[in-house]
């Protein structure tokens, strides 16, 4: 077997965009966009003037690094590249490939270049290369005898070795934005070419809403989607109707929530409002609502970190530990195993007693700033790091606290103006009652200007 054919076992997951295309392939590779133009989603790459659109649009294409999650684009972009810069493209998967079929790609290469034709080699997944093989490309990228682009999720400063990185620029994509994918989802529903079109069927709003949610960021997920619920749908008793959910649940193999604009707040007001009613049983329920919706689990730990020192507060100081801690876990972790220190935080934050002393403390702080303006500080409370500023009287008259009997000075430090006002009133909560019982009596003694 020559080097040409063993290239054959290996899938090309793109090539150039083409006017021909089969129509018995699968819907999202139909679908590819033929052109920069046609791209939706990777903005800040793909507009006018950006990066990606300025190299193809300068014919000086290097060797670079497409890093961005499953079904954002990178293949396609890849392939889109090479046509608008015309060089010859070539793919292969790093899952499958090794330095044999690196090396016949670099070999036809070497010809090519011969009679001043470019390669573009895109590897798919090239964080799957070994150093040893990333080492067998690295004497051809850095000669130009082919432009590599590499595709890969993971972050290839951990991934890739140094010498190869620096010899490639690095474009993070985005993963797709509902609102992205339910426009490749209308866009192939109603193209008569490409797409769906040609069945002259609609597909409701709530059916695309649907779809784009469920497909989690992946534009190739939701156009299988769409493609097997017209199937369903097609196939049922009304199938003359608009495709609705129904169809798109079928589909999926799991029920699909709904989770809107309206509903994601709707349910992180319920969530919350549980939380501070008390009810853990309730948290959990509109938690794993969010979830099983597609919701990022960062955003509700985010949540909780908010939660635990606006409403728990001082009545249990180890709540903002535990939050903060369950963000790290889950982002560390992933999903579905975040789940677990997310169930446990809710939990603990539900059943924790509840202040907003703390809250209510900095926010009545700030309108006393906004209402007074910038109040001089008190000279005993002033910094003196100079002679003059000494002579002037700053820092005249503190007291260090650590060298009273009982690490207590009575003397005020807020502004004159603000003397006696108070911004944090503790409760009578949890471990806020003793904060209570010993700020009341601190506050005494500095009324009276006494230590004792």
């Amino acid at each position: 077997m020559s080097p040409d054919d063993s290239l054959e076992l290996f899938p090309r997951p793109s090539q150039p965009p083409r006017s021909a295309f089969d129509p018995k392939a699968p819907l999202a590779d139909r679908m590819r966009p033929r052109s920069l133009d046609e791209v939706v989603g990777q903005d800040h790459l793909v507009r006018p003037g950006g990066p990606l659109r300025a190299l193809a649009d300068s014919d000086e294409l290097p060797s670079l690094v497409l890093w961005g999650p499953p079904g954002c684009g990178k293949t396609t972009l890849a392939g889109l590249l090479a046509a608008a810069t015309g060089a010859r493209f070539e793919a292969l998967s790093a899952v499958m490939a090794g330095v044999k079929e690196i090396r016949a790609v670099i070999e036809r290469a070497r010809r090519e270049r011969g009679s001043g034709t470019r390669t573009l080699l895109l590897l798919d997944e090239i964080h799957r290369l070994n150093r040893a093989q990333q080492d067998a490309l690295l004497p051809d990228v850095e000669a130009g005898t082919v432009t590599l682009i590499g595709a890969t999720t993971e972050n290839p400063s951990f991934e890739m070795i140094a010498p190869l990185l620096s010899r490639c620029r690095v474009y993070t994509l985005e993963r797709l934005e509902p609102d992205t994918l339910a426009t490749l989802v209308r866009r192939a529903a109603s193209d008569p070419e490409r797409g769906l079109g040609k069945t002259g069927l609609d597909v409701s709003d709530e059916a695309v809403e649907a779809i784009a949610n469920a497909a989690d960021g992946d534009a190739r997920r939701a156009l299988g989607l769409l493609e097997a619920a017209m199937a369903y749908h097609r196939s049922g008793p009304d199938f003359e109707a608009p495709l609705g959910l129904d169809a798109v649940r079928e589909a999926a193999g799991r029920q699909l929530l709904v989770h809107d604009r309206d509903e994601h707040y709707n349910i992180i007001s319920a969530f919350i409002k549980s939380l501070r009613a008390s009810d853990p049983d309730a948290a959990l329920y509109w938690a794993a609502r969010m979830l099983d919706a597609g919701e990022d689990p960062l955003f509700l730990a985010r949540r909780m970190v908010i939660f635990s020192s606006e409403d728990v507060g001082n009545a249990d100081p180890h709540a903002l530990s535990l939050a903060t801690s369950t963000y790290l876990a889950v982002e560390r972790i992933g999903m579905p195993e975040g789940r677990i220190p997310l169930g446990q935080a809710i939990t603990y934050l539900a059943c924790a007693p509840k202040s907003n002393a703390a809250y209510l403390g900095i926010d009545r702080a700030r309108q006393a700033v906004a209402e007074q303006g910038s109040l001089p500080v008190p000279m005993h409370l002033r910094n003196a790091p100079t002679g003059l500023m000494k002579q002037l009287g700053y820092g005249e008259g503190y007291q260090y606290p650590h060298d009273a009997e009982d690490g207590f000075v009575g003397v005020p430090n807020l502004p004159e103006q603000l003397i006696g006002r108070r911004f944090y009133e503790p409760t009578e909560n949890g471990a806020e009652a003793e904060l209570a019982k010993r700020l009341a009596a601190l506050r005494r003694r500095r009324e009276t200007g006494s230590g004792a």
